[in-house]
């Protein structure tokens, strides 16, 4: 029989059969390298979606306001990128973070709303 090794450190496994690290950390330190590329793309993502909630949750702390889009920007609000959009019987669209959104009005001003359960 062949003998087997780590997956990451090489070392010489005993045990079971389908066993393919040696340890945690070696299983965990594979598993990170492995996804590395996607991780670093997804942890920029979800910190751009973090940062938009947090803008709209600390300008909207009553639960419904309006506000320029320019004090959107100033705060480094990024409207390309969201969680999800969710459309009225009439047609508005509201565009959320989680559960901050908003409705983009006439005149570069936008309705701030938080979800409410009934939203889906």
């Amino acid at each position: 029989m062949e003998p087997r090794h780590c997956q990451e450190c090489n070392q010489k496994l005993s045990g079971r059969k389908d066993q393919k690290f040696c340890s945690d950390y070696c299983r965990n330190t594979f598993n990170n390298r492995l996804n590395e590329d996607s991780t670093k793309y997804i942890r920029r993502i979800n910190n751009i979606l973090r940062k938009n909630r947090r803008i709209l949750a600390e300008l909207n702390p009553k639960g419904k306001i309006t506000v320029d889009g320019i004090t959107l920007a100033e705060e480094g609000f990024n409207f390309h990128y969201y969680t999800n959009v969710y459309k009225t019987q009439k047609g508005a669209a509201y565009i959320f973070c989680y559960d901050q959104g908003y409705l983009k009005l006439e005149n570069d001003q936008y309705m701030l709303v938080q979800k409410q359960d009934y939203v889906k």
